[in-house]
């Protein structure tokens, strides 16, 4: 157990500081206003996160789990942000991209999620 929750640890410092660094460059290049770098980690890790599933199953590396989906892939997604985020928006009277910030970041998440098992079983099929 305590070597699982240190593969967790570690996963999730490496995600978050990744995270971090992805966030600072997107909002160096596109500003601030709508949250577009949370989106963007947001999507990446779930595309990211369909192709391990895919690849830990064909490879028989789930026992890495621990530490890339829960640690890195973890602390480099966050919705915990997301709401933030949500509710900043809100909280500026911006209720229109308040909405489209929601929904944007489910769908694509989860579109990101299916693109990433369908290249990864592309590739390992």
């Amino acid at each position: 157990m305590i070597w699982t929750l240190s593969q967790v640890a570690l996963g999730g410092a490496i995600g978050a500081s990744l995270r971090y660094a992805t966030g600072v460059a997107i909002t160096r290049m596109v500003g601030h206003g709508f949250p577009v770098a949370i989106i963007t980690v947001n999507v990446l890790g779930s595309f990211l996160m369909g192709v391990f599933v895919v690849a830990a199953a064909h490879r028989g590396l789930t026992h890495l789990a621990p530490f890339i989906m829960t640690g890195i892939l973890g602390g480099f997604t966050t919705f915990s942000a997301f709401s933030l985020e949500t509710v900043t928006l809100f909280e500026r009277g911006q209720t229109g991209l308040a909405a489209l910030y929601v929904a944007l970041s489910v769908c694509l998440s989860i579109g990101g999620l299916f693109l990433g098992l369908w290249a990864a079983r592309g590739i390992f099929a």
